[in-house]
């Protein structure tokens, strides 16, 4: 049976590195898990992997969306299996690559997502609404819900209410399809809070080096963005969108996504520590350990 390497972690874990020296070794191919690099001219503040980094290792799923659009977990789950297929008839080894555990759990177990068309004008009333007021909103018409969503995320309490306003039931548990054709290794790297701490900070200072970060979104706003959709792309754009419009200093900028940043880590942690079948790994030789004994 054919198989497919999941390498995940939390964000600033060293993902990307790792994972290009093991795709090197092992003739793989990498599919990108990232609900922001799946977008165009976001490069900067996702942390989009350049073509020198790439060290000529093919990669899938980047900049197949425009920001002007929103690109939906279903859209992953259907070019991302493709692309998987694609790496199996060139016989080499795919790997899947990244932080949106969502995306990963789209792939692996092949769930179901709920069907539910947008509906512009509920989302339009919604849009009007605080993160705050929005979560409180579906605590209470869909309390189990509003336990596993990111209350931080306006799109994603904006798509559970329409599913739940829509249908008039609680949003669906996540059903499986059939499961994948491949056998699946899931490794996760595993760093202490104070590792990351200061792997955010390192690479902060490298994104803002330059303004080329603050040149990033000023040109993703010049190209018809407007400052509420930047928000929602994560707290790099949130934060830097906010000091270009005067509404934070340079300094409270920072200071906000590294607190944010830390946060966010805690929330993708929560999220993968409910997946028993993931081996937490600490570095490429414990990689490396266990592809070579799964393949």
């Amino acid at each position: 049976m054919n198989k497919l390497i999941v390498i995940l972690g939390p964000t600033a874990s060293g993902k990307t590195d790792l994972s290009i020296k093991l795709a090197k070794k092992y003739n793989g191919e990498i599919v990108s898990a990232d609900s922001r690099q799946v977008y165009k001219g976001m490069d900067i503040g996702s942390g989009k992997i350049t073509k020198k980094e790439m060290q000529g290792t093919p990669h899938y799923l980047l900049d197949v969306s425009s920001p002007k659009k929103r690109f939906t977990v279903t859209e992953y789950q259907k070019l991302s299996l493709r692309a998987i297929n694609k790496i199996h008839k060139k016989m080499m080894l795919p790997f899947l690559v990244g932080g949106t555990g969502f995306y990963i759990q789209s792939v692996i177990d092949g769930i179901v997502i709920p069907e539910v068309k947008p509906d512009w004008k509920l989302r339009k009333k919604l849009e009007k609404k605080s993160n705050e007021e929005l979560f409180l909103m579906l605590k209470k018409i869909n309390p189990k819900r509003a336990k596993t969503i990111d209350r931080h995320n306006p799109h994603r309490l904006i798509r559970a209410l329409e599913i739940v306003l829509k249908t008039g039931k609680a949003v669906p548990a996540l059903t499986r399809a059939e499961k994948p054709n491949f056998d699946i290794l899931q490794l996760g790297i595993k760093k202490s809070a104070e590792e990351l701490k200061k792997s955010i900070s390192k690479r902060l200072i490298k994104r803002l080096k330059n303004n080329a970060l603050i040149s990033e979104i000023k040109k993703l706003r010049a190209s018809g963005l407007s400052w509420k959709r930047l928000e929602e792309f994560g707290l790099e754009y949130r934060f830097v969108a906010q000091y270009i419009q005067n509404r934070i200093t340079y300094q409270e900028m920072i200071n906000r996504i590294q607190i944010e940043s830390e946060h966010y880590v805690k929330r993708q942690m929560t999220w993968f520590k409910r997946d028993k079948r993931i081996n937490w790994i600490k570095n490429y030789k414990q990689a490396e350990k266990l592809i070579t004994k799964f393949i």
